[in-house]
């Protein structure tokens, strides 16, 4: 996309992402699903780079899902130690480009060094400014909801709430997402077509883009393509 190009084009503020099928790429490929998983994890990589030069302000990916811990333990080890790996290779990536990494999710259930690694992105990238880049792990949004009611029901019961007090922003105060703006474009790769318990609340006037493509062959013409198609709707927010 040319500088000429970017100006006729309105960028959308928020994308977000499912990234969706590593294990078919590799198995398509004859190679072992965590190859798949490897080859995902540098085109986030490079998504981050690409995202922040675009002038996307906030880019959102759905790493990790609460109902990820149903696959084979084997599998599940494997992603445990890619993230180990690369979250020391993010923060390189996110000081380099100037972009901010917050982490949604409940991550008590990783094991503590995977936690202090993620404490650690959040803390080193607080201050940049480029971009914001949120990587949900240990997320689905049913629990995002469930744990945000459960917190408010608590502020009810000690004073610091009230029924009348409820409203949509309010809610949104409460979800992991409430330092985000809502996704204007969400991006799912792979072919399917469902939200697979992804931002359910957020997602609510956003703009969907489903791709073929596997997320391993995902790249910057990809992005780019979805942006234009993007471009195309006629974004109306329930009016007429």
């Amino acid at each position: 996309m040319t500088e000429e190009e970017k100006k006729e084009l309105k960028i959308p503020a928020h994308v977000a992402i499912i990234l969706d099928g590593n294990g078919r790429w590799a198995k398509k490929r004859g190679l072992p699903r965590n190859m798949g998983h490897v080859e995902g994890c540098k085109v986030v990589e490079q998504t981050v780079e690409d995202a922040a030069r675009l002038g996307i302000q906030y880019l959102t990916v759905y790493g990790f899902s609460t109902e990820n811990w149903k696959r084979s333990a084997e599998e599940v080890g494997a992603l445990m130690q890619l993230f180990r790996y690369y979250m020391k290779r993010l923060l390189k990536v996110a000081k380099k480009n100037d972009v901010r990494v917050i982490m949604i999710g409940e991550r008590s259930r990783f094991d503590d060094d995977i936690i202090e690694g993620l404490n650690r992105l959040e803390s080193e990238t607080k201050d940049n400014k480029r971009m914001t880049f949120t990587i949900a792990v240990n997320y689905g949004s049913r629990d995002e909801i469930t744990r945000a009611v459960r917190r408010m029901m608590a502020d009810c019961r000690d004073g610091k709430l009230s029924p009348e007090d409820v409203t949509e922003d309010l809610i949104s105060s409460y979800l992991d997402t409430r330092l985000l703006p809502d996704p204007d474009l969400l991006i799912r790769t792979s072919g399917e077509q469902r939200l697979s318990n992804y931002l359910l609340w957020q997602l609510a006037y956003t703009e969907f883009y489903f791709t073929d493509i596997y997320w391993p062959d995902f790249n910057k013409e990809e992005l780019e393509k979805a942006i234009r198609k993007y471009n195309d709707r006629d974004r109306r927010f329930g009016g007429v």
